[in-house]
């Protein structure tokens, strides 16, 4: 078990939301791009993150007489120590 991932060693979790998590905001694809490339560093860059656990959401809109599911994930990412880039 060589790959196995030990919560013993994680000293801090982040949590990254991926896509639209307020429905009364329209949809923004620069967010989105730079959702994505926030969470492939969290997993590439130096302190490598791993993922520990992940939310699947959705919420149910109903504009006019449509309705349109909007879905986001939301992924927790186990450090072993917090990245100093994190939070610039």
């Amino acid at each position: 078990m060589k790959n196995a991932v030990s919560l013993y060693d994680m000293n801090y979790v982040h949590r990254l939301v991926l896509g639209n998590d307020n429905p009364e905001a329209q949809p923004d694809e620069q967010k989105y791009k730079k959702q994505l490339k926030l969470l492939n560093r969290c997993l590439s860059d130096t302190p490598k993150g791993k993922i520990i656990g992940q939310e699947k959401n959705f919420y149910i809109l109903n504009i006019g007489e449509h309705q349109v599911v909007m879905q986001y994930i939301v992924y927790h990412i186990g450090f072993s120590r917090k990245p100093y880039w994190l939070n610039q």
